[in-house]
């Protein structure tokens, strides 16, 4: 923001040449406009945050303990907040992203109403998002620098300017990189390379894909999860490429997700051509049984292998089911082909979250590609208290302690919270994400869908206490008050809303004419 200066400067100059036209033009409001809109496009986010992204990437690969986190969005306001607060209570935006979650899309996004994670709404809905999303956050960077500007103005002297123009200089946007998720890339490679285009567009520089059918998609943590043989996963991925190579956002970021752990089930067999080769391997996987040729029913899909005539099994659905237990097998070689061919980052879909077995694959990825690193999803799906109360509870047992006090199936009760099992598997709850980078290779932490449940939350107490006996108090009480006390900006909601900003705006326009909203009367004032 040091170009604050050089701003003033440039368009002085400018006001020279035009004359006496330009006399109301002030340089310095209009220099200040500029730094309120440091990025003009979405290119210009996107090719920003994909270098912040790359770096982060490097600056893991040398120390696995400079992972980095997001939260799930479903709003531009929901985004902006979050970083409003990260900036508040850690004066840095560093490896700390966003992401969007097509499950939120779908669920609070789509014209059709609520629906499940299977891409079933509006496909633009989700780069309008990331669009949104980048709104409210150059928003909170003008709202910010807006204040800078109006102490600058009020200072009376020289030290006390310095320090606010300091502040003006070394300004930290609220513009993160966002990792936005295209589903299954909704159709074909042209259909996932044009929706790719408005993703970047719109500022994503870091694009997760999927490796389900597209017209079959599920939700990652629900059954029937149908996959695609590589070569169709690898086609998106080189869609996306291109993408990015087209609009000039060369070092963009792509995650192949693969939820083959989980997926019991292909939609086709895959073309081979040779024994070995990749489609060779995607079919080894399949649930067969051989037969002869006399053998053979009425509309049978057979293959040959190994010199024997196989039938893989066939659902009424017309899917084909892969043999159990080939889960880990799978997402291993999902995830070496997919770096192979292009892909920055891997998403291994697990059904809990156990650094084990996340490890346990990763360590197989890496004999290929030493430099292999995750994004994973740290889910609401996921009962991470019973979950890490059965880890600790299997570990004493295994330990030959005594665990006679607890019942497994039942650890989730409020009766063992204040349990010594309990207090540890509290501990590894709060330290999964950093063992995790550093026991599993993930660099990249995320919550798919907090704010979907933290507003359930938040509105569930509201309602109890303001339709029951607490009556406004509720709010008060439980909202306003907790606000004021904690400096949450948004107290001030008509600020909040950019009604400050445009009071600047109507001073640069009209001068001592502007009517504006931030007068003695604003019922603001009380929040100063």
């Amino acid at each position: 923001m040091a170009q604050y200066q050089d701003d003033i400067k440039a368009v002085a100059g400018l006001k020279e040449t035009h004359g006496n036209a330009w006399n109301a033009i002030n340089p310095e409001y209009a220099a200040r406009m500029r730094a309120q809109n440091k990025f003009k496009t979405g290119l210009d986010i996107a090719k920003y945050t994909a270098k912040i992204m790359r770096a982060d990437m490097a600056a893991y690969d040398a120390d696995p303990a400079k992972y980095t986190q997001s939260l799930g969005c479903w709003h531009g306001f929901i985004g902006q907040q979050k970083m409003i607060s990260i900036k508040k209570h850690f004066n840095s935006t560093e490896r700390r992203y966003l992401y969007l979650s097509g499950w939120m899309v779908a669920a609070l996004r789509s014209e059709f109403g609520p629906l499940p994670d299977q891409s079933m709404h509006e496909k633009t809905s989700v780069s309008a998002l990331i669009r949104e999303l980048y709104t409210f956050l150059r928003q909170a960077d003008a709202r910010e620098l807006g204040g800078l500007f109006r102490e600058l103005d009020a200072a009376k002297d020289a030290a006390a300017k310095a320090a606010i123009q300091q502040k003006i200089d070394n300004h930290v946007t609220h513009v993160v990189p966002i990792i936005a998720d295209i589903d299954a890339g909704f159709g074909n490679a042209e259909a996932t390379y044009l929706l790719a285009k408005q993703f970047i567009e719109a500022g994503a520089c870091c694009i997760q894909i999927e490796n389900q059918v597209s017209d079959e998609k599920q939700c990652g943590h629900q059954d029937g999860k149908v996959t695609v043989p590589h070569e169709d996963f690898l086609a998106k991925i080189r869609a996306i490429r291109y993408a990015f190579l087209e609009l000039g956002v060369d070092d963009g970021i792509i995650v192949a997700r693969t939820d083959s752990l989980g997926a019991g089930l292909t939609k086709q067999i895959a073309v081979t051509n040779q024994p070995g080769d990749l489609g060779d391997q995607y079919n080894s996987f399949l649930d067969c049984e051989e037969l002869s040729a006399d053998q053979l029913g009425n509309g049978d899909v057979v293959i040959k292998r190994d010199g024997k005539l196989l039938r893989p099994k066939r659902l009424p659905s017309n899917l084909f089911q892969f043999r159990a237990g080939t889960g880990e097998a799978r997402c291993v070689l999902d995830c070496i082909t997919s770096l192979q061919n292009g892909a920055d980052l891997l998403w291994i879909e697990t059904e809990k979250p156990h650094i084990a077995q996340i490890g346990g694959m990763v360590k197989e990825i890496r004999k290929v590609i030493p430099n292999a690193k995750l994004v994973y999803n740290n889910s609401p799906s996921f009962n991470w208290t019973l979950n890490f109360r059965q880890q600790v509870y299997d570990a004493m047992k295994e330990a030959g302690k005594d665990v006679s006090a607890y019942e497994r199936g039942a650890l989730m009760s409020t009766e063992y919270d204040d349990t010594e099992l309990a207090k540890l598997a509290d501990e590894k709850i709060r330290t999964f994400q950093a063992d995790a980078s550093r026991e599993a290779g993930i660099f990249h932490h995320l919550i798919t869908l907090p704010t979907y449940h933290t507003a359930a939350l938040s509105t569930d107490n509201l309602a109890k206490e303001y339709f029951g006996d607490q009556g406004m108090l509720g709010y008060v009480a439980g909202v306003q008050r907790k606000e004021i006390r904690q400096g949450i900006a948004c107290v001030k909601h008509q600020n909040m809303s950019g009604s400050d900003i445009g009071d600047d705006h109507k001073e640069y326009f009209s001068g001592e004419a502007a009517l504006k909203a931030a007068g003695k009367d604003n019922t603001m004032n009380q929040f100063h």
